[in-house]
This record gives C-alpha cells, sequence and structure tokens, in this order.
C-alpha cells in the first residue's frame, strides 16, 4: 500500500497535469474569442468540462486522504502537508497553486471577451430589429428608453 506521503504526491501531479491542459485550453478558448471561431469554441467547452470534472475528483481524492491522515482536508491542510513532503512534491503542489492563478486569470479575461462579443451581438439585434439609435427617446411612461450606443453594424 502507498505511504501518504507518496499517494498525494502522485495525486498532485495528476492535478498538475489536468491543470496544466486547463490553462492550454483556455488560452486556446481566449484565440477562438479573439478571432470569432464559435464552432471551435464549442469543442473546446466539451473539452474544458471533462477537465474541470476530472480536477474536482482529484481535489476531492486529495482531501479526503488529507483528513484520513489527521490533516485538515483544505488548502491549508495541503500547506502543513507540503511543510514534511518531499522537495518535488512541494514544488508540484506550487506549481499547482500557480497554474490555478493562471487559469484564474485567463478565465476572468475570457469572460470579459464573451462580454463584449454578447454586447456586439445585441447592439446587431437592436439595429435589425430597428431600436432606435441614440437620441432623447421617452417612452409612454414618460421615463427615458433604453439608448443604445451609436455605432453601425458592419457586417462582414
Amino acid at each position: 500500500m502507498q505511504s501518504l506521503g507518496s499517494s498525494l504526491a502522485q495525486g498532485v501531479g495528476e492535478e498538475l497535469r489536468a491543470a496544466q491542459s486547463l490553462v492550454d485550453l483556455l488560452r486556446q478558448e481566449q484565440s477562438c474569442l479573439i478571432g470569432a471561431d464559435v464552432e471551435a469554441l464549442s469543442k473546446l467547452t466539451e473539452e474544458k468540462t471533462k477537465i474541470v470534472v476530472r480536477m474536482t475528483e482529484l481535489a476531492q481524492r486529495r482531501y479526503q486522504e488529507l483528513a484520513g491522515a489527521g490533516f485538515e482536508a483544505s488548502d491549508a491542510g495541503m500547506e502543513q502537508w507540503a511543510s514534511s513532503a518531499q522537495p518535488t512534491a512541494v514544488q508540484s503542489w506550487k506549481d499547482l497553486l500557480d497554474l490555478a492563478r493562471q487559469a484564474k486569470e485567463l478565465n476572468r479575461v475570457n469572460g470579459m471577451l464573451i462580454g463584449q462579443h454578447m454586447a456586439r451581438n445585441q447592439a446587431a439585434l437592436n439595429i435589425l430589429q430597428g431600436a432606435p439609435q441614440g437620441g432623447n427617446m421617452y417612452g409612454p411612461n414618460g421615463q427615458s428608453a433604453n439608448q443604445t450606443s451609436s455605432r453601425k453594424l458592419v457586417v462582414g
């Protein structure tokens, strides 16, 4: 039977590989968002979901192993474990935390890009539906009507 140290180190190594795959996919997603490649985005989303599910399973297993060994089932427990672990395992844990930060930032930027696409799509829909483009428009209740930007739709 594996010791807790080697089992956790192996699990962290698996998490590290999964996190690197996630970061790579998020970078690909960002390129697709910049290039408006919707078809490629669909495929990436499926892959991303599988990786996130796997990472969740691995983290839950890590927390169970920590709790079983008397550590807190949390990142703080991992820090306690790391204080007595092999240097390579400690480095893998640090690398995993770094990749998690990278993934979080990439996801934040990708969310902003998605928001920009949604805003452009909404503006295009407003134009197609004949919504007024700027000006002081008031609704029947005397309140200002929603105003859209005065940008022109470019199709091509």
